[in-house]
């Protein structure tokens, strides 16, 4: 049994896809990652212990625009084992400061910097996917596209999707099958390597779950690929295909 193509029409006002050559001072891809686009699949409809979300394409139906913003942000992260701890009871949560006293902070610096963002502008794809079955889940192909397709139509979601940042809200219509629909942008971009995933989609269990210490197959796993627009259109090959390079344990290709 195929999977069927599932559409979305998804906008927004503002997003940024983060180039991670660049992460102190953010600057967004033209088009949003594979894992960008999985993350709002997942949003509206997901069970990871039965399948996975396999992006097909993006197409964009407005021309990327950047705009320059400037935000107040923390320099600090917060600390996983403190926060394994206080769900465990066994300590309060530390805070991060983002500015307070010396007595306060321990220190003169204060906590919060600011950084300049290049996000888009004015957004507009059209996303397509289709769902991957883990092994034992085969049968239940019908009802998860099923599932998918009436909450994707009455707009559920398990949580608000977002466009590579949580303060960048993204909002999404089902694309009727036949449907006339808007043609994509016409123009050609080669973005160069871009990121494909953190996780190792290729394992039949939840890859988001890292949880699982000395499970290699809950570690986080960088894949990447040649991104490549033509005609407003990027195709995104599978994550098991020779196009994604993917980064092992050791650091080193597969």
């Amino acid at each position: 049994m195929q999977p069927k193509d599932h559409a979305l029409d998804v906008w927004g006002e503002f997003a940024c896809f983060t180039r991670p050559e660049l992460k102190v001072e953010r600057f967004s891809y033209p088009v949003p990652t594979p894992s960008a686009i999985r993350g709002i699949y997942d949003a509206i409809y997901c069970k990871a212990k039965e399948f996975r979300w396999q992006v097909t394409r993006v197409e964009v139906l407005n021309p990327p625009q950047y705009i320059a913003l400037r935000r107040n942000e923390v320099k600090d992260k917060a600390s996983t084992k403190n926060i394994l701890q206080w769900m465990e009871g066994k300590t309060p949560p530390e805070p991060i400061w983002a500015d307070g006293t010396k007595d306060e902070l321990g220190t003169d610096l204060k906590g919060r910097t600011q950084r300049q963002t290049m996000a888009l502008r004015d957004i507009l794809y059209r996303l397509h996917a289709v769902v991957r079955p883990w092994p034992g889940f085969e049968a239940r192909l019908p009802a998860i596209e099923n599932q998918f397709r009436r909450r994707a139509a009455h707009g559920k979601c398990i949580y608000q999707p977002y466009f590579g940042c949580r303060e960048f809200p993204s909002y999404f219509k089902l694309v009727e099958v036949g449907a006339e629909t808007a043609r994509p942008h016409e123009f050609d971009l080669d973005i160069g390597l871009m990121l494909y995933d953190v996780f190792d989609l290729s394992r039949p269990h939840d890859p988001l779950d890292t949880s699982r210490r000395g499970d290699q197959a809950g570690a986080l796993s960088i894949s990447l690929f040649r991104a490549m627009i033509r005609g407003g259109v990027l195709a995104v090959p599978p994550y098991e295909s020779d196009e994604v390079i993917k980064i092992t344990t050791g650091g080193g290709y597969a």
